[in-house]
């Protein structure tokens, strides 16, 4: 008799899909402790372009690519500095909540590991942000950059710093447009099988190219976050699936009777072997 394998029946990957109201509220709640610790970091002016002169020397003594190269580039044409903007001014927000989505419903334990990394690392990034005000390159008179966003539209911060209500300006490092935009590729790549799932590294790679070209961030604004982002996808492992307690099993025997003076049924007897053919011997060789 042939037999097979013990087979595992594993739960599905669904099974691992936390209630939607209850990620939702938790969702929102994050975005908004986030939005109201960001305008903590408001007012220290003098502190953020300190550490912005600080930043840029460092990059220098770094021997980094001065973030003017990228920015010369986008400005060689007026509809490309124009598409980097809206790059910058949409994507960022959009591009992460539908990722969000979309492994919720599709990859629930890639939902639940993705969305704790970008809570350790929005929330690592809170911290240094309130730590270390940073005016960024557009601002900085040293880097001789142009505010590419409010010259040639659209943009998401107001014309004075002082002025806006929406946003804190002065909190350039780390990148989250970067590190949301590299745990997106990250996080596609782990949680899809085709050939063609490293093409979301593009995402970025573009991320990075217009965040420093629209003179928004330093090169070391992405590195920061880089290095946040190592950290947290270093501590917080991906989830293993959960199998499931239904185990199937070939040719198992029946299980006995636990009842008192219950008999076990004894197993058939295995049929008697064929004899062996008797050997043929011609001129006393064996055949």
């Amino acid at each position: 008799m042939v037999r097979t394998p013990d087979t595992h029946v594993r739960k599905p990957d669904t099974s691992a899909r936390p209630p939607l109201v209850r990620e939702l509220l938790l969702v929102a709640g994050l975005f908004l402790v986030y939005k109201f610790g960001r305008q903590l970091a408001n007012g220290h002016t003098g502190e953020a372009f300190r550490n912005a002169h600080r930043v840029w020397d460092a990059e220098r003594a770094l021997r980094l690519p001065g973030e003017g190269g990228v920015q010369d580039a986008l400005l060689s044409s007026e509809t490309l500095i124009h598409v980097a903007n809206t790059y910058y001014a949409t994507v960022h927000f959009p591009a992460t909540l539908l990722f969000l989505v979309w492994l919720y419903a599709r990859r629930p334990r890639h939902y639940v590991w993705t969305r704790r990394v970008l809570a350790a690392l929005t929330a690592a990034a809170l911290v240094l942000h309130l730590g270390f005000p940073l005016a960024p390159p557009r601002m900085l008179a040293a880097a001789h950059l142009m505010d590419t966003a409010q010259v040639y539209g659209p943009s998401v911060y107001a014309a004075k710093p002082a002025t806006d209500t929406m946003a804190n300006q002065f909190a350039a490092m780390p990148s989250l447009h970067f590190g949301w935009a590299l745990m997106l590729a990250i996080g596609m790549i782990v949680a899809t099988s085709t050939r063609w799932r490293w093409l979301w590294l593009l995402h970025p790679l573009l991320t990075l190219l217009v965040i420093v070209g629209t003179a928004n961030h330093y090169w070391l604004d992405a590195i920061a976050a880089s290095a946040l982002l190592g950290v947290a996808l270093a501590v917080i492992r991906l989830p293993r699936p959960t199998p499931s307690l239904v185990v199937r099993r070939s040719g198992a025997r029946p299980a006995a009777d636990p009842r008192p003076g219950s008999v076990t049924p004894p197993a058939a007897p295995a049929a008697p072997a064929a004899p062996a053919a008797p050997a043929l011997t011609v001129s006393g060789v064996h055949r």
